[in-house]
């Protein structure tokens, strides 16, 4: 575990964790019930059941407000952009040139978050 965790709230873990693995490539460094994590390199990815953190936080509903953007730097991005939609997401937009001065392609978990995907 590293200092920085990303937790993203998942109706299904399993499915996240498949298609977090087989995007990333990478073995998740713990999967148990109600949490899998993936090491970043310096940050761990987490992926917990949306009903796991509405029971820990009074008041949280399910569904509202729980997305978010996972923007990784990665010298692959083009490659691990492939592999989204055969591991059950879907990509919104192609890698291209952005104003900010990085390339990075776009698309969607299974779970609905945005994954942006740009060149080191």
């Amino acid at each position: 575990m590293h200092a920085n965790e990303l937790i993203l709230y998942v109706a299904d873990q399993a499915r996240a964790k498949a298609f977090y693995a087989d995007v990333l490539g990478l073995v998740p460094t713990l999967d148990v019930p109600g949490m899998t994590e993936f090491d970043l390199g310096g940050t761990t990815l987490g992926l917990m059941p949306v009903a796991g953190i509405v029971a820990l936080v009074p008041g949280l509903r399910a569904g509202e407000g729980q997305r978010c953007e996972l923007y990784l730097r990665r010298a692959d991005a083009a490659r691990l952009l492939d592999r989204v939609g055969p591991a059950g997401g879907q990509v919104l937009a192609a890698m291209a040139d952005r104003s900010w001065g990085e390339r990075v392609g776009y698309a969607l978990d299974p779970e609905g978050h945005v994954l942006a995907l740009a060149e080191a």
